[in-house]
């Protein structure tokens, strides 16, 4: 069976390569580059804790040792400090979450009711990232990285895909499939010839990374209309985020329009800004590196031709009010990778590859058409809203959406329209993770007896089965295997169509005793079923998979 082919090898394309493997199947990386990556400071990257996790999981390391997870985040208004949040110290896993799947800490439930918690997001360099997912790449004999290939044209046929590469090994590649993971610029999405409409210059923001002293150590901070700039070039606002030894990511808005972005300004911005927050003295500071990040908002239309797939940047760019376009493509690989797996094994399911489009396109569209939506408040330079008792409040409670991985604008999406949805089963029980959300991470005995966490089980492409039984975690699994419905339960888990892991549960949020979770190879929840049903368990199965179509190509694991 022929290798998977992946177009980029940028953090989207290695993870997809990475994903892949663990479920046994072969792929080759087209890099268009030398294989190595531009150390640069101020090129960085905010991980949410699913995408962190997902990172962890595929390079085999802990990114806590590289990265640096906020300990709080503040926002300012001026001089006003608006709220602050707190958050578990960073270390291991179980202080940096308060215990599994618990939430963050937070000083200001008192000041916005209701507000969501989230643990910290993760903030670390790029070319860190790189160099971890390049060793994982590197051990990995399931990958093959061919770099310096540039890609220039795309065939297909119902057996398959070629592809042709040209440079030094320019070569014609043959493939299952293709997954186009290059970027804005995409050629694969060129050859397609796939429209990508969307805006341009959403934001634009000038970058300094740099080492000093903030009087907030370990804080991200956003500062919406600092006093010290009230005229000048450029009036917005200013993002800090912490990084390990001593330095700081920070980001200023700049006004809409094409102005050249100086040395001579930047350094202006880094000595006010500064002085500003350490009471009118610039304090020694090291300036490591510079540059422009400019946002664009655009969504392809298509997402899969045939056997060809886009994923990241080359189907959607984002990134508005802090929102993370990394994130978005990790998780399109995550979404991706199981079903490709799926068809690379056993034939090709159509209805579960054309998923892939409808579930992430469905995401990402909501997510872009909320940033459309707030961008008339947050950027409209103020008007009759600006007066209403609580906008400010308001505004505030959006920009930290975006930049915690919360709400309409940073939550991880959940599939509610799917076309992998079961049928309503009489059996079905209402949980507080609706189906089609990412499943809380709770704490889970697997089969050989070992506690560990439910996504540790994620992303090895079988369905797993999720029994909601207080009072197993305080005795020996061999107590309790074969009590109660133990046995009919494992029976029905090895009749689904699928390989499946029984997995057990002292509790889940909103689950009463008995509840079985089905949840996907992605750790999307199927449904939730009341006790062992077996032929409700066995149709969720199936219509996760998607449905009772015929494979539609016969495929060999050899």
């Amino acid at each position: 069976m022929d290798p998977v082919i992946i177009v980029g090898a940028g953090p989207v394309g290695l993870s997809l390569a990475l994903a892949l493997a663990r479920q046994e199947v072969p792929s080759v990386v087209l890099d268009e580059g030398p294989g190595n990556d531009e150390q640069r400071a101020a090129r960085t990257v905010v991980l949410r804790e699913d995408t962190a996790d997902l990172m962890e999981r595929l390079t085999g390391t802990t990114l806590d040792e590289a990265g640096l997870r906020w300990t709080g985040w503040r926002s300012m208004r001026r001089k006003q400090v608006m709220r602050t949040v707190t958050f578990a110290s960073a270390g291991t896993r179980e202080q940096r979450t308060g215990g599994y799947g618990a939430a963050a800490n937070r000083s200001d439930q008192a000041d916005e009711p209701g507000a969501a918690e989230v643990p910290a997001p993760l903030h670390i360099a790029q070319h860190v990232l790189m160099g971890a997912l390049r060793a994982a790449v590197a051990a990995e004999p399931l990958v093959e990285l061919a770099v310096e290939s540039r890609l220039d044209s795309v065939e297909q046929e119902s057996s398959g895909v070629t592809a042709h590469t040209r440079g030094p090994r320019g070569t014609w590649w043959r493939g299952s499939h293709l997954v186009g993971c290059d970027g804005p610029r995409s050629t694969v999405r060129k050859l397609l010839d796939i429209r990508f409409p969307g805006r341009t210059a959403v934001e634009r923001h000038a970058v300094a990374a740099l080492r000093t002293e903030l009087p907030w150590p370990g804080e991200a901070l956003l500062h919406r209309m600092p006093p010290w700039r009230t005229s000048g070039p450029s009036a917005g606002e200013v993002t800090a985020r912490p990084l390990p030894g001593g330095m700081w990511r920070l980001d200023w808005l700049l006004p809409p329009g094409k102005d050249l972005v100086t040395p001579e300004l930047l350094v202006t911005l880094v000595r006010e800004t500064l002085a500003g927050w350490n009471g009118g003295t610039t304090p020694a500071y090291d300036l490591l590196d510079t540059g422009v990040h400019t946002v664009h908002h655009r969504l392809a239309r298509r997402w899969r031709v045939g056997r060809v797939f886009l994923a990241g940047d080359a189907a959607h760019l984002l990134g508005a009010f802090g929102t993370q376009g990394l994130d978005e493509g990790l998780r399109d690989i995550d979404n991706l990778a199981w079903k490709l797996a799926l068809a690379w094994h056993h034939g090709a399911r159509e209805g579960l590859l054309d998923s892939y489009q409808a579930e992430r396109r469905a995401v990402v569209a909501a997510r872009l058409r909320a940033a459309d939506q707030a961008l008339p408040l947050l950027r409209g330079g103020g008007g009759l809203r600006a007066y209403v008792p609580g906008s400010a409040r308001g505004h505030e409670a959006l920009l930290a959406d975006g930049q915690l991985g919360r709400g309409a604008l940073g939550a991880p999406g959940a599939y509610a329209d799917s076309p992998l949805a079961p049928a309503p089963a009489e059996s079905a029980v209402p949980v507080d993770t609706e189906p089609g959300a990412p499943v809380v991470d709770v704490r889970v005995t697997a089969e050989d007896g070992a506690f560990v966490r439910l996504r540790d089980r994620l992303g090895r492409g079988s369905l797993l089965v999720v029994l909601v039984a207080p009072g197993t975690g305080v005795w020996e699994r061999k107590h309790w295997v074969s009590a109660g419905i133990m046995p009919r339960l494992a029976a029905a888990v090895t009749a689904l169509p699928h390989p499946a892991e029984l997995l057990v549960a002292e509790s889940y949020p909103g689950a009463a005793a008995h509840t079985v979770l089905l949840v996907r190879p992605d750790g999307h929840l199927v449904t939730a079923l009341s006790g062992v049903r077996p032929a409700d368990l066995y149709e969720a199965a199936e219509a996760a998979l998607g449905g009772a179509e015929k494979a539609q190509a016969t495929a060999s694991t050899g």
